[in-house]
């Protein structure tokens, strides 16, 4: 058995994996798709000042409204997986993320694209309880680290493929097409469809849960505000809204940040419009790739560091490292390119702390409450997060200068987050509640 897992839990984590991934490929693929969209359904031609300006406030109105549907989905869905059980809402939220994204393809103008991300984020809110708690509930005690940083895994490959995606439409398939290529992009959100059917023949529900529902009473989202559980909730919020308003502050502008960064480049060296929209989606692909590796590498560091030193110092480390990243990245004057570089850092330590949180909340809770709490912590957080890029996309509409300015402000908020350290609630060396 390999790391001491059975062929079934390593379906489960893939099946799971899966689900993460596509989730965060459909969340994100409009951050791609941003500065054609915006511009084609505004009646704005795509790379001018105009268009630019509308990019930048509409990727944080855009944005936002994601963050508080998935906020919604999340604890909707957190409840719904402790009812009806974590394989049945798996189903049920991919299913729901891939057609509302898939549905943005057919927008005739900026409001049905709005109502359709509505009903993406609802789906894409929900899917993480039911994986998170599924992972938790079969793997083996002393590998459920190791399984909660892999499950994370998938949340740089989601973002990979949505990076490849849109560069292979929108960089060379349909590169000459930019008004048109953003719906085709957006079609292949409806892979996670057929991935959901594929999921439910292979998986049954955790013993674990069905014994823990068996003969208790119907779960109550109230229960985790308990005397009992109100600490710990509060552990959880605390520390997942530090790094929900510097990831999605940070993520969310990436395309767009390299994409006034490779305009202003193409204008100094005089290149002509198609040789402009093509630095731009060749810097957009570059600057996130690096912000992925640099995930990946961070997720997958949270394991020795959480095994060896502890959560609160998981988070302490984190946070730090993300105030200098983001601080190093955006406050000192690089040239364009080696800028797309420093993305590595900020995936490293922003994007990287998040493959704590799928093994760190369900640890929290117990079992009949896992989905719940878990759900309820990891997105609660997300309607203040909110705020975070719709203030930047509205500052930044006055600029690319004033985009980098204002994401150099961002590191506050992990260095604030800091002080609020004393109130993690350490989970390390023990055993999963029931």
């Amino acid at each position: 058995m390999l790391m001491g897992m059975t062929r079934y839990q390593w379906t489960v984590l893939f099946a799971a994996w899966l689900g993460w991934g596509f989730d965060v490929f459909d969340g994100l693929l409009f951050n791609y798709v941003a500065p054609n969209a915006v511009p084609t359904l505004l009646g704005l031609e795509i790379g001018s000042p105009e268009a630019r300006t509308a990019t930048l406030y509409w990727t944080g109105v855009l944005t936002s409204v994601l963050l508080l549907g998935w906020a919604a989905g999340g604890v909707l869905f957190g409840y719904v997986c402790d009812r009806i059980g974590r394989t049945r809402t798996l189903l049920l939220t991919m299913l729901l993320y891939a057609l509302g994204t898939a549905a943005c393809a057919f927008a005739p103008n900026i409001w049905v694209l709005l109502a359709c991300r509505i009903v993406a984020a609802l789906g894409i809110g929900g899917e993480w309880a039911a994986g998170a708690s599924m992972v938790a509930e079969v793997v083996p005690e002393n590998r459920r680290v190791e399984a909660g940083a892999l499950l994370y895994t998938a949340a740089p490959m989601g973002l990979f493929l949505a990076t490849y995606v849109n560069f292979g439409v929108a960089g060379v398939w349909m590169a000459d097409s930019p008004e048109t290529s953003w719906r085709y992009v957006f079609l292949f959100g409806l892979v996670p469809a057929g991935v959901a059917f594929l999921v439910r023949l292979f998986l049954k529900e955790p013993e674990r849960w069905k014994e823990a529902v068996k003969d208790a009473a119907p779960v109550r989202l109230a229960e985790i505000f308990s005397p009992e559980l109100r600490h710990i909730t509060f552990a959880g919020v605390c520390m997942s809204l530090v790094a929900l308003i510097a990831w999605w502050s940070c993520n969310a502008f990436i395309p767009t940040v390299a994409t006034g960064l490779a305009q202003n480049a193409a204008a100094a060296d005089g290149l002509d419009t198609t040789a402009t929209l093509a630095l731009v989606e060749e810097w957009k692909f570059r600057a996130t790739y690096w912000f992925n590796m640099g995930g990946l590498v961070g997720t997958l560091l949270t394991i020795p560091v959480a095994k060896i030193l502890g959560r609160r110092a998981l988070f302490g480390i984190y946070f730090a490292a993300s105030a200098v990243a983001i601080f190093a990245t955006f406050g000192i004057d690089w040239e364009p390119t080696v800028r797309l570089y420093w993305y590595f850092a900020i995936g490293a330590s922003v994007f990287g702390i998040f493959g704590s949180f799928t093994y760190y909340l369900p640890e929290l809770f117990p079992t009949r409450l896992r989905a719940t709490g878990a759900g309820f912590c990891y997105n609660i957080g997300r309607v203040l997060a909110a705020v975070g890029p719709f203030a930047v996309g509205t500052i930044a509409a006055q600029g690319t200068d004033t985009v980098l300015q204002t994401l150099f402000y961002v590191g506050l908020v992990p260095a604030l987050g800091l002080f609020l350290l004393p109130w993690v609630v350490e989970t390390r060396d023990k055993v999963l509640a029931d």
